[in-house]
């Protein structure tokens, strides 16, 4: 019996609460005419039930809308007063590839089948793999810079006891030295950081490899598969057999992620936390806490990823998560905008003042807290990042590759868990908005409270 007819058969016996794989392949306007469909009206009043017209109708705005705090992010990331890694201005940059080019992808669904992106796998993971591409770009070029930050410190520190060149964070300071001297060591000093830091060009070369991978694996399908609606991503290479599975509580959706496609959505969610972590750091690296509002300016973002996997978690059946998610992603990118702006005015960034943005300006009295940092850190022998956001430090003897295996490891186990693992309850199988909102609601609380007392206390070690 394949796992359509198990999954006909089982529907059948369902409760009335419980949603069919019907809604998940039909254009928004049949979802209230469609006999077999769910009326929505038949359910208890919960008061957060719209229909997926609505919820698209209430995303519409806020998505596009999210764009003007995006690229004011960028720009105050970007400020040469800042001495952002440059990898790091690419990576975040690159959100807008992935923006710009889901727009074709989702259309295609539309058109082709019918559906919203999220419904077509082959589609969705796609796209999705942009946003992973977006993260992971942001994690590498953080990390190297980190580790260059490091390097120049430690080699700061040796000069300084060896030769009394003065301060360890700034060699050029000593004016008694000869220019030649000078010159020589802050040579030797930039050197420490590595080529993505300084440079454009190594990430922006990354992303456009990256960005070609995954246009293919849309493009290749569509020109000699004949991809149907639930053609898994990648050809579903990594998933188990519906057979194999057959002794599981429910049958799986037709609408239900691949392997590939979780991995991707779970990477992108981790990859973001480990990169909300760097920013943390990168504060006491440069002497700055004001980078450590980035982490609390990203927080939203995170939270609309969690919010976007927590829909697939529900089989796309809750339609309010869509506008949920489009409303903490116009938030999270404003929020992000205003920690990047405060990290510009902290390094010197001014608007002329006869400017009409000259509103921009104020006087920042920051504290420095890196000398404190770094003894706890010494004095405890542990890093001050503990949890996912710190696998760069947890695995900072290995290189980038192995560093990239590792995670890419995690998350896929982590993804056998998810899809296999929910089969066995019944909660996904029914369109409860507020068990979902639980699930974003209970993890970002954490998240926030973990960085609150990180801030309180360096050697909190959080639960995740």
């Amino acid at each position: 019996m394949t796992s359509t007819k198990r999954y006909q058969k089982h529907r059948n016996n369902r409760p009335a609460y419980i949603l069919h794989e019907n809604i998940t392949t039909r254009q928004p306007s049949q979802y209230l005419s469609s006999p077999t469909a769910l009326n929505l009206q038949s359910l208890p009043s919960l008061h957060l039930d719209i229909t997926p017209v609505e919820a698209e109708t209430l995303a519409g705005p806020f998505f596009g809308l999210s764009l003007f705090p995006y690229l004011a992010f960028l720009y105050f990331l970007n400020v040469p007063e800042n001495e952002t890694p440059k990898g790091v201005t690419v990576g975040f940059a690159a959100c807008l590839v992935f923006v710009f080019l889901t727009i074709p992808a989702a259309i295609a669904a539309q058109l082709m089948y019918g559906v919203s992106l999220a419904d077509s796998d082959w589609l969705h993971g796609s796209a999705e793999s942009l946003l992973t591409m977006t993260n992971l770009v942001t994690v590498v070029a953080f990390r190297q810079a980190l580790r260059g930050k490091e390097r120049e410190y430690l080699w700061n520190t040796n000069n300084n006891n060896e030769k009394n060149y003065g301060s360890p964070n700034n060699v050029s300071n000593d004016k008694s030295l000869p220019s030649g001297i000078v010159l020589e060591e802050e040579k030797s000093r930039k050197k420490m950081m590595p080529l993505s830091a300084t440079s454009y060009q190594p990430m922006s070369i990354l992303v456009g490899v990256l960005t070609l991978l995954a246009g293919l694996t849309a493009l290749i399908p569509a020109a000699l598969w004949n991809p149907e609606v639930h053609t898994p991503y990648l050809g579903g290479f990594m998933d188990i057999s519906g057979d194999w599975v057959s002794f599981l509580g429910h049958p799986e959706p037709p609408n239900a992620l691949s392997i590939a496609c979780w991995i991707i959505h779970i990477s992108s969610l981790v990859e973001f936390l480990v990169a909300m972590g760097f920013a943390w750091r990168w504060a006491d690296v440069v002497d700055n806490p004001r980078w450590k509002g980035l982490t609390w300016g990203l927080l939203p973002l995170h939270s609309s990823g969690i919010t976007a996997c927590t829909y697939h978690l529900f089989y796309n059946h809750i339609p309010i998560l869509v506008a949920l998610q489009a409303v903490l992603t116009c938030v999270g990118n404003t929020t992000a905008a205003f920690a990047a702006w405060r990290i510009a005015v902290s390094n010197g960034w001014r608007v002329p003042s006869d400017s009409p943005l000259s509103f921009l300006n104020y006087e920042d009295n920051r504290v420095s807290t890196m000398t404190s940092m770094l003894e706890v850190e010494k004095e405890n022998d542990v890093s001050f990042l503990v949890g996912f956001e710190d696998l760069g430090d947890a695995l900072a003897k290995d290189n980038d590759y192995t560093f990239l295996v590792k995670l890419f490891v995690g998350c896929g186990i982590a993804a056998y868990v998810i899809k296999y693992g929910e089969l066995l309850l019944d909660f996904p199988f029914v369109a409860n908005p507020y068990t979902g909102l639980a699930f974003i609601i209970v993890p970002s609380a954490m998240n926030a409270f973990k960085w609150y007392k990180r801030s309180e206390d360096p050697t909190f070690e959080g639960w995740f």
